[in-house]
């Protein structure tokens, strides 16, 4: 069911998946991408001092990933937000 439903979000106006984000984005949607690496980077401190102080190689491991993952994502969204926070935002 969310599945669906994000893929109706993601389809425009003609029905087909957007494959790529748009070239231009709102205003409003870079706020809301800013609040998204905000999020990543949270996470991603968190799951760095879990590892930092586990014990457990298994969990240790699996918090390493999980900090890794945010940190791509946050760099993603930091790349993207600087592509287009100097292009026109509308």
């Amino acid at each position: 069911m969310q599945q669906q439903q994000m893929q109706n979000m993601n389809q425009n106006q003609t029905g087909q998946i957007m494959t790529q984000p748009p070239n231009m984005i709102s205003s409003k949607d870079l706020l809301y991408l800013t609040d998204m690496m905000s999020w990543n980077l949270g996470a991603l401190k968190k799951a760095h001092c879990f590892s930092q102080k586990c014990t457990i190689p298994e969990i240790q491991t699996a918090l390493d990933n999980v900090s890794k993952m945010h940190e791509k994502h946050y760099q993603t969204l930091l790349q993207y937000t600087k592509q287009h926070s100097n292009s026109q935002v509308h």
